[in-house]
């Protein structure tokens, strides 16, 4: 296999040829996130969807712990075929698969003996408890085959098998939307019935990626005798995991805290916020795509020492990153009660929802850009300031700027804190950029 070779004499084309794989996956991602929201608003009940809407983080970290051996595998595993050492491939992808297999074992053992406090910290109340054990404790038993989805679709990219990624993502999500419905009102079984279409969609994604796995790909193994690795190898691909995954986890817990905050004004503000986020999930993934789809690229051109090239590149990305974060959320912030009634018909939910979804889109043109910059650090090898953006605007100044503006405006000082927060984020990116990124392009470009 040869090593990847890009043009950077047309980096801009460069970028959207591997950006726009990396979109249509995480489009068909949103499915999973909407298909559930959708079904289950149609049942019109507040507590129903409150319920449901509380489980959100416990998928996000599932998805995140995932990510650790899938993307920190993917990483590891890329560099070792553009060195022609299989053997090591073999070995790496052994260790990813049944990491992630036991790694969601041990999260369905917590999850089922913890499942009462768990739950009280996700901010379940009397109300939407009952629906939210329903359908968190299936998420839970299918723990193990949800985190172990998101390593093969991860690693089999690097053997040139994407078509076969997208399809095992798409088949999945396909399912989970024909049976949602079977499930929810043919059964009646509400949230639980949400949760078993979600868990079977996962079973139909596994069992397609193990079928290309085992007469498609020759090179990674599912062998548990080949998972041993060399302590340095495991390291790497945790520490590069970990920084893909802080993002997802972060969100989880400002999830929680934000359902903390808004479970004194009722159910039905915890329903509408849950709506809301998936809503806007629409364009956070679409600005991930677009910010990561051209990681390879930003390494490639910062390892060669093309500075020249790559602040042209970044340029662009900026004004496109911010062009299509303000396209995109403008029909939210101009519309959003028809977009809100589209998942749920109860008119409170919606009017709660309609400001909570205008305050979310203030502050997305900012948030785009503090991705783009975190994925930027990451791929230059700057670990310290894409860890201190991972953990910024869903993070540590997420939660200051929420317990602040919550002492001093309550209720609206709640719906601002997303905004708010992402404009003091993107000031932090560009201060990190300015005084980190610029300041060792310049000492490198001397060294030369």
């Amino acid at each position: 296999m040869q090593s990847m070779i890009f043009d950077s004499n047309h980096p801009v084309r460069e970028y959207f040829k591997l950006s726009l794989p990396v979109v249509l996956s995480m489009l068909v991602s949103l499915i999973y996130n909407l298909a559930d929201t959708f079904f289950i608003g149609r049942t019109n009940n507040a507590d129903l969807v409150a319920g449901v809407s509380l489980c959100a983080p416990v998928f996000t970290l599932l998805m995140a712990f995932g990510n650790i051996y899938g993307q920190g595998g993917n990483s590891l595993i890329s560099r070792a075929l553009g060195k022609q050492n299989h053997d090591l491939v073999r070995h790496i992808s052994s260790f990813c698969f049944w990491g992630a297999l036991l790694t969601g074992v041990g999260l369905t053992f917590v999850g089922l003996v913890f499942s009462k406090p768990i739950l009280m910290s996700l901010g379940a109340s009397a109300n939407t408890f009952e629906d939210a054990s329903r359908y968190y404790t299936v998420l839970i038993l299918g723990s193990a085959l949800i985190v172990f989805s998101f390593v093969p679709s991860n690693l089999i990219r690097s053997e040139g098998l994407a078509i076969e990624s997208m399809i095992g993502t798409m088949a999945g999500a396909l399912l989970n939307i024909v049976l949602d419905p079977v499930f929810i009102f043919r059964f009646g079984l509400g949230a639980q019935g949400a949760a078993i279409a979600t868990v079977l969609g996962y079973v139909a994604t596994d069992l397609y990626f193990l079928y290309v796995l085992r007469k498609k790909s020759s090179l990674l193994s599912l062998r548990w005798k080949d998972r041993q690795i060399a302590r340095a190898d495991k390291k790497e691909i945790l520490g590069i995991g970990a920084s893909a995954a802080i993002t997802n986890i972060t969100q989880s817990v400002c999830i929680i805290l934000m359902n903390q905050c808004l479970l004194p004004y009722g159910n039905e503000q915890i329903a509408a916020m849950g709506i809301v986020l998936k809503v806007t999930m629409i364009v956070q993934l679409l600005l991930t795509g677009f910010a990561f789809g051209g990681a390879p690229l930003y390494g490639y051109l910062f390892g060669s020492q093309n500075f020249g090239t790559l602040k042209k590149l970044i340029r662009f990305c900026v004004l496109w990153m911010g062009g299509l974060a303000l396209a995109l959320s403008l029909p939210l912030f101009c519309f959003p009660k028809a977009l809100l009634s589209v998942f749920i018909q109860v008119n409170t939910v919606i009017e709660a929802g309609a400001t909570m979804l205008r305050w979310q889109c203030v502050g997305m043109v900012f948030g785009g850009l503090v991705l783009f910059f975190t994925v930027l650090f990451q791929t230059t090898g700057k670990m310290a300031p894409s860890y201190i953006l991972s953990l910024s605007r869903q993070g540590i100044v997420f939660v200051v700027v929420l317990f602040v503006l919550k002492s001093a405006f309550g209720y609206s000082g709640i719906l601002v804190s997303q905004a708010v927060a992402d404009w003091f984020s993107a000031a932090i990116a560009l201060g990190l950029y300015r005084s980190i990124f610029i300041r060792s392009s310049r000492t490198l470009s001397l060294e030369k």
